[in-house]
């Protein structure tokens, strides 16, 4: 399961580095169309709001935990 996480992780980071290269191609003016960076700047943003949204979950999962056990 680790592992999966990792490689999601991995995912995140490598949809981020997309968005960030089609940027710097568009303001340089290398790139033909712009709709191409909008779409990898929002696949990036939701990955991130999702990958947040789920550690978020699981550290109020394991502070619950550690609330039991108490």
């Amino acid at each position: 399961m680790f592992a999966g996480v990792l490689g999601q992780v991995e995912q995140v980071q490598q949809l981020q580095s997309t968005s960030q290269d089609l940027a710097v191609r568009a303001v340089t003016g290398d790139l033909d169309d712009v709709h191409d960076y909008t779409i990898a700047a929002a696949r990036s943003s939701l990955a991130l709001e999702l990958t947040a949204a789920v550690r978020n979950k699981a550290v109020e999962a394991f502070t619950e935990i550690m609330r039991m056990q108490v």
